[in-house]
C-alpha cells in the first residue's frame, strides 16, 4: 500500500486545461476523474494530492486543501486507490457554459469503513453522510447548477448582467458566479474514488429570496435554500438566486429575476420568499405589506407565467423572539398574511411557512431554540439568520408544503423523505451536517 500526504499551496503544475467549446452544458463531453495515486482507469484523467486547481488545467484541488493519496492495489484501479484527508477538503472542475449538471461520486475503501459528506458550490448540502463498511462502495448522484451573471437578450428581456453586490458576491460568494463546478467533502473519513461530471436537460426549481434563502458562503449562516437539495433526487436541479438583504423590488432592479426568466424553461419552477427587509420600505415610506409588497409578487407571477414557469408564493419565516408565556411574539403576521392574499388572488400555490416556523420554534422553546440560530459569539445569538440545523429544518418544512400542496415536483423528492411536523423537529442532538470550514467575520445583509 503506497500512502502520500501533500499540503495544496500555489504550486502550479502545467497541463492541458479542458476544452471549452460547447455552447450549453446539455452539449458538453462529460468529464471523468480517477482519484488516488494508484493506475489510472481507462478513459479517466488521474486526480493525484498535488493536482492543484489553475485556469489552465481546468480542474483540481483549491488552493489550501490538505489531503493524502491512498492506493490500495487491486483489479479495479477506479476502486483501488482514492483521496482523504481529516478535514474538509474542495475539488473544483471548469464547465464550459451555465446550467446543470449531473455529478456522480464513486466512494468507498477496500481496506477501511468510510463516512462521506457532499456539498456544492456555496455550501449547498448534497449528500449527506453516506457510510460504507471495509471492501464497499457506493456511488452518489446530485444535480448542479452553475451560473455567470450574464443576461442573454430573449425577445422580453435585453442583454445585460446581473448587478452583482460588491465585494460580497464577486469574493465572498463568488463561487456562485464562476463558471466551474466546486465540490466540498468532509465527514469523518471521506473516500473519494472518483468524480464523473455530465451536462443534463433537467427540469429546474429557481429559488429567490433574501438572506433566509440565499447560499450563505460561511459558518454559522445557513438558509433553507442551500439545504433544499439534499432533499431532491438526481432528476432535477436546484437554481438558487436568492441574495442576502434584498427584497420583491430589489431582485427586479438588480436584474436577478431576469436572470432567471432568461434561462427558464416551459415547466420550470421559481419558489420566492421574501419579507424581512421589505418591512424597511415602510420605514422609509416607499411601501407596505398590502400595497408594493403584492404589487411586486404580481409583477414576479406575471412575468414567470408569461415563461411558461410556475410560481410558488411562500410566507416569511418568523424571527427569534418569545413572550413571557414561552410564545413567539410575531414579527412578520402582515407580510405573511399579505403574501397569503396575493396567492389566493393570483390562484397560485401558495407554503406557509411563517405558520409553520412557530412550532418549530416553540417546540424548542426560548433557550434551546437559540441552537436553531446562527451564534456570533459567546452569548450572540442572530435571531434572524439560522445555523445549520434550523436552515435543514425550514428546508423539510419547504418540502412538506411542497408535498402539501401537490406539486409536480413532489415526483422528485427523495425516497427517505418523511413528513415533517414542524412542532415535533429532529433532535438537534442527533444533528450530523459537519460545517464547512470557512467561518464568516460579518453578518449578512438584511435582518
Amino acid at each position: 500500500m503506497k500512502t502520500v500526504s501533500w499540503v495544496i499551496g500555489s504550486l502550479l503544475t502545467a497541463a492541458a486545461g479542458l476544452a471549452l467549446a460547447p455552447a450549453s452544458a446539455a452539449e458538453a463531453q462529460p468529464y471523468r476523474f480517477d482519484f488516488g495515486p494508484g493506475d489510472k482507469a481507462p478513459g479517466y484523467t488521474q486526480v493525484l494530492p498535488t493536482t492543484v486547481y489553475t485556469p489552465e488545467r481546468g480542474y483540481g484541488f483549491e488552493p489550501g486543501t490538505v489531503v493524502t493519496g491512498v492506493d490500495r492495489g487491486g483489479r479495479d484501479p477506479l476502486r483501488g486507490d482514492f483521496i482523504t484527508s481529516d478535514r474538509p477538503f474542495f475539488f473544483s472542475v471548469q464547465v464550459p457554459a451555465e446550467g446543470n449538471y449531473r455529478v456522480t461520486v464513486t466512494l468507498g475503501d477496500a481496506q477501511g469503513e468510510t463516512t462521506t459528506t457532499i456539498k456544492a458550490e456555496l455550501r449547498r448540502l448534497m449528500v449527506e453522510r453516506v457510510h460504507t463498511k471495509s471492501g464497499e462502495f457506493a456511488t452518489a448522484g446530485f444535480i448542479v447548477n452553475t451560473r455567470t451573471p450574464m443576461i442573454a437578450a430573449t425577445d422580453d428581456i435585453p442583454a445585460g448582467e446581473v448587478r452583482l453586490k460588491a465585494p460580497r458576491e464577486s469574493i465572498q460568494e463568488g463561487w456562485a458566479w464562476d463558471n466551474r463546478i466546486t465540490l466540498e467533502f468532509s465527514n469523518e473519513h471521506p473516500a473519494v474514488c472518483a468524480v464523473e461530471i455530465a451536462g443534463v436537460e433537467v427540469p429546474t426549481i429557481f429559488l429567490l429570496g433574501d438572506s433566509t434563502v440565499c447560499d450563505q458562503s460561511r459558518e454559522p449562516f445557513c438558509s433553507w435554500g442551500q439545504m433544499l437539495t439534499r432533499f431532491f433526487k438526481p432528476e432535477v436541479a436546484i437554481a438558487n438566486h436568492g441574495e442576502s438583504g434584498e427584497t420583491y423590488r430589489d431582485s427586479i432592479g438588480r436584474r436577478r429575476l431576469d436572470k432567471i426568466l432568461s434561462v427558464m424553461k416551459p415547466g420550470d419552477y421559481l419558489i420566492m420568499q421574501f419579507g424581512h427587509n421589505d418591512q424597511k420600505q415602510v420605514a422609509a415610506g416607499t411601501g407596505g405589506p398590502f400595497t408594493t409588497y403584492k404589487a411586486e409578487i404580481r409583477q414576479h407571477v406575471d412575468a414567470v407565467r408569461r415563461q411558461g414557469g410556475i410560481p410558488v408564493v411562500v410566507s416569511p419565516m418568523e424571527r427569534r423572539g418569545f413572550d413571557g408565556n414561552g410564545r413567539i411574539k410575531p414579527s412578520l403576521a402582515d407580510y405573511a398574511e399579505a403574501s397569503r392574499q396575493a396567492a389566493r388572488e393570483l390562484q397560485v400555490a401558495f407554503i406557509d411557512l411563517n405558520a409553520m416556523s412557530i412550532p418549530f420554534y416553540e417546540a424548542l422553546g426560548p433557550e434551546k431554540s437559540k441552537l436553531a440560530f446562527a451564534r456570533t459569539g459567546p452569548d450572540k445569538v442572530d435571531n434572524t439568520h439560522h445555523d445549520n440545523y434550523g436552515a435543514y429544518e425550514l428546508a423539510k418544512c419547504i418540502v412538506q408544503g411542497i408535498k402539501d400542496t401537490r406539486l409536480d415536483i413532489s415526483k422528485y423528492i427523495v425516497d427517505d423523505f418523511k413528513a415533517f411536523d414542524p412542532a415535533h423537529p429532529d433532535s438537534v442532538e442527533s444533528f450530523d451536517v459537519p460545517p464547512s470550514p470557512v467561518v464568516a467575520v460579518e453578518k449578512p445583509f438584511g435582518n
